[in-house]
C-alpha cells in the first residue's frame, strides 16, 4: 500500500507519499481499507513534533477516516470482512490502510457516505463532547464560537443550533461570516485576519458584548488562542463556561486569574485524545448520537473539499496557514 510518511519531526512539506508494508491485523484489531480520511489541524502539528503526544517514527498522519473492512484479527465480534466503517485513531489515516483496535472502528450505513463518515467524528467529536460534557449546553445557552469557520468551528455552530441556543460566530473574514450565516448562526463579529493590538482587543471584547442579547456569552468555544482569547473571555457572562479547544492562531494565552473571580466563570479544557482514553464508553455513545444526528440531518457536516490522498500535502500545509474553510477529506480511488 502507500502512505503519507513523516520520517521526522519537520515541516509539512517533507512529508512523503510512499510505499509500504500492508498492516496486518492483531488480536482484537482490524483492518480497514480506506476510502476517506479527514484533514485537522492537529494533523499538521503532529509531524512537526508539537502535538500532545509523538508517535514513533515513521508514522502516517490522520486521526480520522472511513472505509471496508479488509481483514479482522483473532477474537473480533463487533464488525466482519465487507464491513463499512467510520474509525478514530491517533495517526496512521493518510494512508491507503490502516490497522485500529475493533473497538475503535464505528459501523455507518451503506448510505453514508464515506467522506461524510471521515470528516465528521473528530471535529463533531470534539465539539460535542465540549459543549454537552463540559459546558452542559441547553436551549437557554447563548454561545460565542470563536474561529466559526473552520472545521470545529462550523461543528460547534451545527451542535450548538440543534440544541436550540442562540450563536454568535467570530471569523477572520467577511467570506468565513457568509459560511457561517448558511449555518443558521444569529449575529457575526469578523476581527480580521491580523494579530490584535491593546487597543484592538479591547474594542474586539467590547464589540463582542454588544452582540450578546444579555450582555456576556453563557459559553465561549475557543479553538484559536494567541490575541484573541483574553479579549473573548472578558465578554463572557457570570458563572459561564469559556472552552478551551485549541491554539490554532499560534500563541497559547494566559488570562489573569481576577477575571474568572470576578465572572464566577470556569475556564474547561477540551483534549478530545484524552477523553477518548478516559471515557471510552461516553466517548463511543458520543460518536452514535452524532451518527444518528447526521443520518437524521439535524446536523450537516460541511465538507468543503475533496482531494485525492496522494495529493494531501499541500491541504495539510495549508490548514497550518489557517487556510481552510469547513472540512477537508482525502479520498483514495
Amino acid at each position: 500500500m502507500k502512505a503519507i510518511l513523516c520520517k521526522k519531526f519537520a515541516p509539512v512539506s517533507e512529508l512523503v507519499w510512499e510505499e509500504v508494508a500492508d498492516p496486518v491485523a492483531g488480536p482484537g484489531e482490524v483492518v480497514v481499507d480506506i476510502k476517506a480520511a479527514g484533514l485537522n489541524y492537529p494533523d499538521n502539528l503532529i509531524v512537526q513534533g508539537l502535538y500532545q503526544f509523538q508517535p514513533e517514527r515513521p508514522f502516517s498522519p490522520g486521526h480520522e477516516g472511513a472505509g471496508v473492512v479488509s481483514s479482522v484479527g483473532e477474537g473480533v465480534d463487533l464488525h466482519k470482512v465487507g464491513d463499512n466503517v467510520a474509525f478514530f485513531k491517533g495517526f496512521g489515516a493518510f494512508a491507503e490502510k490502516i490497522v485500529v483496535p475493533d473497538t475503535l472502528a464505528f459501523s455507518i450505513p451503506e448510505s453514508f457516505p464515506h467522506h461524510v463518515a471521515a470528516g465528521v467524528f473528530m471535529t463533531y467529536g470534539t465539539s460535542y463532547h465540549a459543549l454537552v460534557q463540559r459546558a452542559n449546553i441547553s436551549r437557554q445557552d447563548e454561545v460565542l464560537v470563536l474561529g466559526a469557520a473552520g472545521g470545529v468551528g462550523l461543528a460547534a455552530i451545527d451542535i450548538a443550533k440543534s440544541f436550540g441556543a442562540r450563536v454568535v460566530a467570530a471569523v477572520s473574514t467577511e467570506e468565513k461570516g457568509e459560511i457561517c450565516s448558511r449555518y443558521g448562526v444569529d449575529d457575526i463579529v469578523v476581527y480580521g485576519e491580523n494579530k490584535l493590538n491593546g487597543g484592538a482587543q479591547k474594542n474586539f471584547s467590547k464589540e463582542l458584548k454588544t452582540k450578546s442579547s444579555r450582555g456576556g456569552f453563557s459559553i465561549i468555544y475557543d479553538p484559536i488562542g494567541d490575541c484573541f482569547a483574553e479579549p473573548a473571555l472578558r465578554s463572557i457572562g457570570w458563572g459561564g463556561t469559556y472552552l478551551v479547544v485549541g491554539f490554532a492562531a499560534g500563541k497559547i494565552p494566559s488570562f489573569p486569574a481576577n477575571l474568572m473571580l470576578l465572572k464566577g466563570c470556569a475556564v474547561s479544557g477540551v483534549f478530545i485524545g484524552r477523553f477518548q482514553q478516559e471515557n471510552p464508553s461516553i466517548y463511543s455513545q458520543n460518536l452514535v448520537e452524532i451518527g444518528k444526528l447526521v443520518a437524521a440531518k439535524k446536523l450537516t457536516p460541511f465538507i468543503s473539499e475533496k482531494i485525492p490522498m496522494s495529493d494531501s500535502i499541500e491541504a495539510i500545509e495549508r490548514i497550518a496557514r489557517r487556510g481552510v474553510v469547513g472540512k477537508v477529506v482525502f479520498v483514495n480511488s
